[in-house]
């Protein structure tokens, strides 16, 4: 991605690394890292526990290392039915999707949004709004979510 790249380029660079990455192509982490700018800020709002906004890149690279242990069993992984809305803000874009594949031998299907502001080809600030208990769902997870919301 050059520094050239719209926001919508942007969003649809992140909407493909984050599978790919998923799927152990370790060689997506740091283009993926690129995207975003040093410093920026990214929040999750609908995670399950309360987590720290990613400030660095470093704390990015941290969370997609997760990635692709917390995705054991996953056997495909896309972003499908995008649609992108733009803003009157010529930084911001809405980009909603949905992440589908199969993992643990089911279909799954979990919808995103992303707001995100580029500016300079780079992420300075993202808002991930994705479903937690479908990722739950999706890799295995639900009973281990569920477990630590109780305790």
């Amino acid at each position: 991605m050059t520094a050239a790249a719209t926001p919508t380029e942007v969003f649809h660079a992140l909407a493909d690394a984050v599978p790919r990455l998923v799927l152990g192509d370790r060689s997506q982490l740091e283009p993926l890292i690129a995207l975003y700018a040093e410093p920026t800020d990214v929040r999750h709002p609908f995670a399950p526990f309360p987590a720290e906004p990613l400030r660095t890149r470093d704390d990015l690279r941290r969370h997609f290392s997760g990635a692709t242990a917390a995705a054991d069993g996953v056997e495909s992984f896309a972003a499908v039915e995008r649609t992108v809305h733009a803003t009157a803000d010529p930084e911001v874009v809405i980009g909603e999707f949905h992440y589908v594949g199969r993992a643990h031998a089911r279909d799954f299907d979990v919808v995103c949004i992303f707001v995100l502001r580029v500016r300079g080809g780079r992420i300075v600030e993202s808002r991930d709004y994705t479903d937690p208990v479908g990722f739950a769902r999706a890799f295995g997870q639900l009973a281990t979510l569920a477990a630590a919301l109780v305790a």
